[in-house]
């Protein structure tokens, strides 16, 4: 972001703050002081989170209640934790929502646990103890900016991976869940998490839960069905191994724990669907468009592993897909709109032809014409 954008964003938070002021205490008390729209926050989350429907709609309860802004002051605005498998979206969440809430899929402070496993490492978060190197610059990996977010927007923090974390990280955590702040153990600073939204991931439990689907796999669809409906799947093993993981104690300072389930190869097409669209993005710079024939969707959707999730399939598109393209763009500089066929063997990649795009354009030209003129 540049200079000015920073400015200027800068002077519409201040702006929206002396309105805020302006108004009535009465008016005051029944207006929140947050910008943002849940319900296009979420129309965004969903739009590329396949078969997650449980966990979503509690996410958009918990949005709903954070934009209503009558939070305890005295606590982070929401603690979630997302449970499930690799690639079924839980990180992915938190992006689209910073996303949709900040402008930027970035904008958000990620903890990576697993650089904490150690209980030294501690120190990554707390800061140095007194008498060690850093101790009176209170160094820490927390992006306080992201943390604290603004007046009309909420910080995000995202502890991503949180049961590799060592016991004294957990501990160390208790406070900023409890409190919302965290006192460096230097004590020459108190960071503030109580605009913020903090929100954790986990596989724990996946590896027992993805050997019970391979066993409930190799049954007939119907007892499949049973099983699901008699809460013989993941979500019961996951949780036991929550329980046995962490302390009530910390649990307890969790308001939502939420379960991704595996992604079926149902939705194996709509993940296709929704990387040729991410594929897009990234060609927009060069003027180009991909689509894909129905033979080349039903080809790499066959590719979907439940085990790996979306990201299985996403690399699966990457190896099979984009050197094809690659090599075409190199042998094609001015293709522009681009078509990914399977003949049954290869993926096969072709130019439309100029003459077929501008007859299209003609077309759509003269229908809009015709029904101006109806």
């Amino acid at each position: 972001m540049t200079f000015a954008s920073d400015r200027i964003s800068a002077n519409q938070e201040t702006l929206a703050k002396q309105r805020y002021e302006m108004q009535s205490k009465e008016r005051i008390a029944r207006t929140s002081r947050f910008s943002f729209d849940p319900e296009k926050v979420m129309q965004h989350v969903r739009g590329h989170i396949i078969g997650q429907r449980a966990a979503l709609d509690e996410i958009e309860n918990m949005l709903i209640t954070v934009k209503a802004d009558f939070n305890a002051p005295t606590r982070p605005l929401a603690v979630t934790l997302m449970l499930g498998p690799t690639g079924v979206g839980k990180t992915e969440t938190v992006r689209l929502i910073a996303e949709a809430i900040h402008g930027k899929p970035d904008a958000f402070c990620r903890i990576d646990m697993n650089t904490l496993a150690q209980e030294h490492y501690a120190a990554a978060l707390t800061g140095a103890p007194p008498g060690y190197v850093g101790s009176k610059e209170g160094n820490t990996l927390f992006d306080e900016a992201h943390i604290q977010g603004s007046f009309s927007k909420p910080g995000i923090v995202l502890f991503d991976e949180i049961e590799k974390a060592s016991t004294e990280v957990i501990r160390g955590l208790l406070n900023v869940l409890e409190t919302g702040t965290l006192k460096l153990t230097a004590g020459t600073k108190v960071l503030d998490f109580q605009n913020c939204m903090i929100f954790m991931t986990s596989n724990i439990g996946a590896k027992n839960a993805q050997a019970r689907l391979r066993q409930l796999a190799k049954l007939p669809k119907p007892i499949q069905k049973l099983a699901r409906l008699a809460k013989l799947d993941d979500s019961q093993i996951t949780e036991r191994a929550l329980y046995k993981k962490f302390d009530p104690e910390f649990l307890n300072r969790i308001e939502r724990i939420l379960h991704y389930e595996a992604v079926e190869a149902d939705f194996a097409p709509t993940l296709v669907s929704l990387e040729i669209q991410k594929l897009n993005q990234r060609l927009r710079k060069q003027s180009r468009t991909v689509e894909l024939t129905a033979a080349a969707t039903q080809f790499l959707s066959t590719g979907h592993d439940v085990r790996f999730g979306a990201r299985g399939l996403s690399r699966h598109f990457r190896v099979l897909v984009e050197p094809q393209l690659a090599r075409f763009f190199i042998q094609h500089p001015e293709a522009g709109q681009i078509i990914i066929d399977y003949d049954g063997k290869t993926i096969q990649v072709q130019s439309v032809p100029v003459e077929s795009v501008i007859e299209d354009l003609l077309f759509i030209m003269d229908d809009t014409g015709n029904n101006i003129k109806n």
